[in-house]
């Protein structure tokens, strides 16, 4: 599988990594937190660790770490702006359930 992104989250990674000209890509992870278990966390980049598995697609390089990579794989990732608001979107094939606010996420564990 892989990391998709819509064209508008490539574009806002995009001017993400024209304002940092030492960037290698954006880190797509996630982090324990919220109601439900785990948080997405989308940062600039400034290396490629050894344990990272790295997705192109035109041009912005998603790194994923070894350990957030079955959680994530498969998920695609929008930008949405909403009113005042702006924000990623993932759309998480492993997700088993979100809390109320979308802000964390479940999995079931492996069996």
């Amino acid at each position: 599988m892989a990391i998709q992104l819509t064209a508008a989250a490539l574009k806002r990674m995009q001017d993400f990594l024209a304002r940092a000209p030492d960037a290698v890509g954006v880190r797509f992870g996630i982090k324990r937190t919220g109601c439900s278990g785990f948080a997405y966390t989308v940062d600039v980049a400034d290396r490629v660790a050894d344990n990272d598995t790295v997705f192109d697609q035109d041009g912005v390089r998603v790194l994923v770490d070894a350990k957030a990579l079955p959680f994530v794989d498969g998920t695609e990732i929008d930008f949405r702006r909403q009113g005042l608001n702006a924000a990623f979107v993932f759309h998480n094939p492993n997700a088993t359930g979100e809390c109320g606010c979308g802000e964390s996420f479940t999995v079931e564990p492996a069996v």
